[in-house]
């Protein structure tokens, strides 16, 4: 589950906004006994994802407190790619302020072209149309309820949708979590 700043719904629980504000934040679903409804009224938004890929696909990170660890684990990434970055501690607010100039533009999706090849595993791209999870030799084929179709990973270049950063927070060894489905398929396919 995540949020992207605050509440993008009105009173009839009808979505009037895409975003409000750059923190956009992957959370767990239960934390600490907080109880909530979705789509309450004047509270953020709830968006809920396949699984963290999806998540980091669309521009967001691990939430600095109900993913504490998750989000340590990133940002350890992010110092360890971002070598321009020398003073004080990373804060949550500079990663949000680069993840936003780098995941939507004049509010239309930022994707950028990319050798299919160089792409480590966990990033999605743009392939005939549809999302695709680039998995080792493949790419899965996203869907609202899983991973739905395996196809061999080719060769070029291709339009990628994990923003650049999340990419290379990637590269740097941060491995998000992917959703059962995909195991299976990839083990539906080896034998």
């Amino acid at each position: 589950m995540g949020n992207r700043g605050g509440a993008l719904h009105n009173e009839r629980q009808e979505l009037v906004r895409y975003a409000l504000g750059r923190r956009w934040i992957t959370c767990v679903l239960e934390f600490r006994g907080r109880k909530r409804t979705v789509m309450s009224p004047g509270r953020y938004t709830e968006l809920f994802f396949l699984d963290e890929a999806v998540a980091f696909a669309a521009g967001h990170r691990p939430c600095a407190e109900c993913r504490r660890e998750r989000f340590n684990a990133f940002r350890e990434a992010w110092l360890r790619w971002d070598q321009s970055r020398r003073e004080g501690p990373l804060r949550a607010d500079e990663i949000d302020k680069k993840l936003d100039a780098a995941r939507v533009n004049r509010g239309n999706k930022v994707t950028y072209e990319w050798p299919l090849e160089d792409l480590p595993d966990a990033c999605f791209v743009k392939l005939d149309g549809a999302p695709w999870l680039v998995s080792g030799a493949a790419l899965l084929r996203w869907s609202p309820a899983g991973y739905v179709e395996k196809r061999s990973r080719p060769v070029g270049r291709v339009a990628v949708l994990t923003p650049e950063p999340a990419v290379q927070c990637i590269r740097a060894g941060y491995r998000p979590v992917i959703h059962e489905s995909a195991a299976a398929l990839i083990g539906k396919f080896r034998s």
